[in-house]
């Protein structure tokens, strides 16, 4: 067996969402295609509605670490459920809506980027042209998140991610979709700029270029990010890791590293 990046089983899933049982609610949301649960851990009680998933690509397992680590932060999991002042002031904030595994059938089959149909789920968000999405038959993952989306409503979405190419932390925005305005601008530069000072690992200079034109981001509503800004009017961000090292704080010996995708996932309450 090979692996791009150090393995993030689904046994260890599970167990992480075992735990996250003894202090939050774990429910599952729908089942994937081969049967398994989508789960997604609730906490908080606050009016703004904050959604976080991961690896809806199944082989970037450094946003399966990233999970971990907000998790344990977010509910003390590694301190018998004690939390810090800034965790119990974002529980008052916010209700958090959490799911560390959107694509379980592809992490189980080893599939870099697709469920066990084959089909991308990062672009199964929306309708397109005669491609029905998401749909029960193909997406039900997608499918599942987003009828619960629906019933929540969601004031801030982060789509976690890795990139096989940028050697950089980068979160992109959704430039130049429908509801983009001075509003979105200015929050996702806010929360980019608060996380780059939560985390050294973070930082904004390089990523992808946004589109050119409102023509050119319609073409992607059918990505999470986009449709989530379009269909809620709210923050909306994906944030990519790389798998190699992080060039703007290198390490030479490690590299990008499971622990250093914890931390980033710790340190993201500090923006929020």
């Amino acid at each position: 067996f090979f692996s791009y990046f150090p393995p993030y089983s689904y046994s260890r899933h599970l167990g992480l969402i075992s735990r996250c049982g003894q202090y939050a609610s774990t429910t599952s949301l729908g089942q994937s295609l081969d049967g398994r649960d989508i789960d997604c851990i609730t906490v908080g009680k606050g009016k703004t509605v904050c959604w976080i998933i991961h690896r809806q690509h199944p082989g970037e397992t450094m946003a399966g670490y990233y999970a971990e680590g907000l998790l344990t932060r977010l509910l003390g999991l590694d301190s018998d459920g004690v939390v810090d002042d800034q965790v119990q002031k974002l529980t008052d904030m916010y209700t958090f809506y959490i799911v560390p595994l959107m694509c379980p059938d592809g992490a189980v089959r080893g599939h870099l980027r697709t469920n066990a149909c084959g089909a991308n789920l990062n672009r199964e968000w929306y309708t397109k042209r005669f491609y029905e999405a998401p749909t029960l038959e193909r997406s039900p993952e997608v499918h599942s998140v987003l009828k619960k989306m629906d019933e929540t409503g969601v004031d801030f979405f982060l789509d976690v991610h890795g990139d096989e190419e940028l050697p950089f932390n980068f979160i992109s925005g959704a430039e130049k979709t429908p509801n983009w305005g001075k509003r979105m601008e200015s929050l996702h530069g806010a929360f980019v700029a608060a996380y780059q000072r939560s985390n050294s690992d973070m930082q904004q200079k390089i990523g992808y270029p946004p589109p050119n034109s409102p023509e050119d981001a319609s073409k992607y509503l059918n990505v999470a990010t986009n449709q989530i800004a379009t269909r809620f009017n709210c923050l909306s961000m994906t944030l990519e890791m790389p798998f190699k090292d992080c060039l703007s704080n290198m390490d030479p010996e490690r590299g990008w590293s499971p622990a250093r995708s914890h931390s980033l996932g710790a340190s993201v309450l500090a923006p929020l």
